[in-house]
């Protein structure tokens, strides 16, 4: 395949999001992927839905969404014959991932330790809910549990009072993009020290690894930050505002851009209470009631080109489908056309990443169950002779 990861195959023992997701990019990257699927089902996110299309409807959106560029074989991991593949496959991978819960795949008689006696240069990455170790290390974990436990809904909603999720799977999409990083990582080291080695990493850990500036403001500040709405936690004037027609959004990061603003809206930007960003956010219920006034004489179009010409961040709150039908979505790669086997062509969200010098990669449709068993098979006799 085409890209950096080019000569590297990857085999994916994992389920649901956190770990497809993480296969999914160094598939992007041009890795050749092998997922690996119980018989009887496969990937549990293959039920996932709805919505489910096709002609018998019974294909996932969810499993599409995180398993473009693999190919797909069906092994049961608990008999001998499927132990057996596997073994043969770990010998002919550079990586292998996998997102079982603490212990099980010891238990199937793959330790870290069998499977660096099987192939010393692999590299394994292990991601679970809250840790391998530690005192709850084998807790099961989910995205919305990982929200909660790891903070995230605490600093979502529109007040302390109502914690919300965010809306994507944001623990396992951030798990699954930490544990890429990690494996392009233990690659390059590779290189120089001719292992591999076992990288980890957790929904717990990947959400509290994005706390950002609202940890430091417990850990240095001393301060436990809390929701608050569609506004920033920091900085005044910064978030959601009601217009005629709607809402828009206004970032103000600085004090030349809150002159604009405030000449824009005829707000006086020296008055003391709005004079710094200090004392705009002590202010701030007063400074939106204020701004949304003014923005209340017309529409969106209207605020969003006056901001525009100003140089002031701002933009419309935009709907999924109005996202994909946007311009400047399809300029960036951000969708891209595969060939399903049974859906025919369709369009899928596209990998975030571009490389200078290089046009749009082609990229294979996520696979039906065991689609490539002969291919795989195939592929394996022929690196093995």
């Amino acid at each position: 395949m085409q890209g950096a990861l080019g000569d590297i195959v990857v085999l994916d023992l994992s389920r649901a999001l956190a770990g497809p997701h993480a296969a999914q990019m160094l598939g992007d990257l041009g890795a050749r992927v092998i997922k690996v699927e119980h018989p009887e089902g496969g990937d549990e996110s293959r039920g996932w839905g709805p919505p489910f299309v096709g002609p018998d409807h019974d294909i996932s959106t969810y499993f599409l969404a995180a398993n473009r560029n693999k190919l797909s074989i069906t092994v049961d991991l608990k008999s001998g014959e499927g132990k057996a593949l596997v073994e043969r496959l770990v010998r002919q991978s550079d990586v292998l991932i996998e997102n079982f819960r603490t212990g099980v795949l010891d238990r199937l008689g793959f330790t870290a330790e069998r499977l660096h006696e099987l192939n010393p240069r692999l590299i394994v990455l292990s991601i679970t809910g809250f840790g391998h170790d530690g005192p709850e290390g084998g807790r099961p974990g989910y995205d919305q549990i990982a929200q909660g436990e790891a903070g995230l809904m605490s600093l979502t909603g529109p007040s302390p009072a109502e914690p919300y999720r965010v809306g994507a799977s944001i623990a396992d999409l951030l798990a699954g993009i930490h544990g890429a990083y990690g494996v392009v990582a233990a690659l390059y080291e590779r290189e120089r020290t001719g292992r591999g080695k076992v990288v980890r990493t957790s929904l717990l850990a990947a959400v509290t690894g994005v706390h950002s500036y609202h940890g430091t403001a417990w850990t240095v500040g001393g301060r436990v930050p809390g929701a608050g709405g569609n506004h920033h936690a920091s900085i005044a004037p910064y978030g959601a505002f009601r217009c005629a027609d709607g809402m828009i959004q206004i970032a103000v990061a600085n004090e030349g851009q809150w002159r604009k603003v405030a000449a824009l809206l005829d707000i006086d930007p020296d008055m003391a209470k709005y004079a710094t960003n200090r004392e705009r956010f002590a202010h701030r219920d007063e400074l939106i009631a204020d701004m949304e006034r003014a923005l209340a004489k017309h529409g969106r179009e209207h605020w969003l080109a006056a901001l525009g010409g100003l140089g002031v961040p701002a933009g419309a709150i935009r709907s999924i489908d109005e996202v994909y039908a946007w311009e400047q979505t399809r300029s960036q790669g951000l969708l891209v056309e595969v060939d399903h086997p049974v859906l025919g062509p369709i369009e899928l969200p596209g990998p975030p990443l571009r490389f200078d010098g290089e046009g749009p990669r082609a990229h294979t449709a996520p696979p039906a169950l065991g689609q490539h068993n002969d291919e795989v098979l195939a592929w394996l006799a022929e690196r093995e002779r």
